[in-house]
């Protein structure tokens, strides 16, 4: 069994002292990961907005959203500007490449990609996926191979610039095994590794599970499976911050089950792409998370 990781890094709190940490841990026990970076402005407090919707406020009630992002950041965006966080945060982006981590692209605008992408153009999702692979190359000296979606939310524009800006392979979607993605009758090139496992703020407050025996069931949720692989997604703000002791008891189990665990890069490079199948991608509720999600759906006709 492999399996993935990869950190989301929304904020610029997460990049700033979460990134370090994870770096810090995961060299500490020889593991590998994916780190992809928000590369815009940090507008997290109008994340807030999503009230409304059905089923977010309890996550943010059951998930302790205040004490884990903090009241600076939730304000950041609202009652106060937001960061620069490819500015800010470019000396610790720089640190994890140099570590030897892959790094990849997340985003530009976190909460806007999330909050509004599904319901755009193309002329709107260029002006935000573009200044994000403008700023990797600025950050880094070269252009970004991987990217992963905000929130794992699509339109099929957003596969088409995958495909135009020649990233190696994406993970934007919840599934359960590499697959070539299918959108609106539109077979896509860059493949798909989609989040596998359930995130640890989906799982913790739903059906007795708390913080402190939440390790437990992340760690049993990455069962064999016929891919021989999962993903899991983790976030700096969480795990690299107060859920950091939670995610060092998850990979001292993996690893003491025998599991291989390393980057999404790590996976791809095992994949024969030639072989994967043609995959539609539908929108989808994922129990834990409000609204619907771009998930892996059923094989496409398409060839």
């Amino acid at each position: 069994m492999f399996i993935a990781l990869k950190i989301d890094v929304d904020t610029l709190r997460g990049t700033l002292e979460g990134v370090p940490r994870l770096a810090a841990l995961l060299s500490r026990l020889n593991i590998d990961a994916t780190f992809l970076f928000s590369l815009g402005p940090d507008h997290t407090g109008r994340a807030l907005r999503r009230l409304l919707r059905p089923g977010f406020l309890r996550k943010v009630m059951r998930t302790s959203v205040g004490s884990n992002y903090g009241l600076k950041t939730l304000c950041y965006g609202t009652l106060l500007p937001g960061p620069d966080i490819g500015r800010r945060g470019a000396d610790a982006m720089r640190a994890v490449r140099d570590a030897g981590f892959e790094v990849g692209i997340h985003t530009w605008d976190h909460v806007r990609w999330q909050d509004y992408v599904f319901r755009r153009d193309a002329d709107w999702t260029r002006r935000e996926m573009g200044p994000a692979v403008e700023r990797f190359r600025e950050i880094f000296g070269d252009d970004a191979r991987t990217i992963g979606a905000a929130g794992w939310q699509m339109n099929s524009h957003a596969f088409a610039l995958e495909d135009e800006f020649g990233f190696d392979y994406a993970s934007d979607t919840r599934g359960t095994h590499p697959f070539i993605p299918v959108v609106d009758g539109r077979r896509f090139r860059c493949p798909q590794l989609p989040t596998t496992l359930p995130t640890l703020d989906e799982l913790v407050g739903r059906d007795g599970i708390m913080v402190e025996n939440a390790a437990e069931h992340i760690v049993a949720a990455a069962t064999p499976n016929a891919a021989g692989c999962h993903v899991f997604t983790l976030h700096a703000e969480l795990e690299g911050l107060a859920y950091l002791a939670i995610f060092e008891r998850v990979l001292r189990e993996w690893q003491a089950r025998g599991y291989d665990i390393g980057s999404t890069r790590d996976l791809f490079s095992t994949v024969d792409v030639a072989a994967l199948p043609a995959i539609e991608v539908v929108r989808a509720e994922v129990p834990g998370r409000s609204g619907d999600l771009a998930v892996q759906g059923k094989q496409s006709r398409l060839l």
